[in-house]
């Protein structure tokens, strides 16, 4: 511990103690700074109601309302190329699921087609055989 400081001192970065009337007092201050400060309309960009919160008059509600309707068909018309994209992904599925079955009736096809001239040669083969 340096000579200077006592149990009392104050570091650097540090605030002095202060008594709770002291606290009180300097918290209500600040809210009716804070109260006085409160204007009906926001003066900046930071001020406005971005929740858009539902007003009490029925011009702003009319108007609120009306931008929440914009702000939908605004994102509606984002979403409609991936409901394109949706739609178009699904077709080519069920282009490709087509052509598999496409494929797998003219393989079953050949398959008969090879087991019946199997079962000729092999009941031409017997016939001679027996003859």
């Amino acid at each position: 511990m340096s000579p200077g400081l006592g149990t009392g001192a104050i570091r650097r970065g540090e605030q002095p103690p202060l008594d709770s009337s002291l606290r009180r007092s300097v918290r209500i201050a600040a809210a009716k700074a804070d109260a006085a400060r409160t204007n009906p309309f926001p003066t900046t960009h930071h001020e406005q109601d971005h929740d858009m919160t539902a007003a009490i008059d029925p011009a702003i509600r009319a108007d609120q309302a009306n931008e929440l309707q914009i702000q939908n068909r605004t994102l509606e018309m984002q979403l409609l190329h991936e409901s394109l994209a949706r739609a178009h992904m699904q077709d080519r599925l069920h282009e490709a699921e087509h052509q598999r079955l496409v494929l797998r009736i003219a393989r079953a096809r050949k398959l008969k087609q090879r087991a019946e001239r199997a079962s000729l040669r092999a009941r031409k083969a017997l016939a001679v055989a027996l003859m």
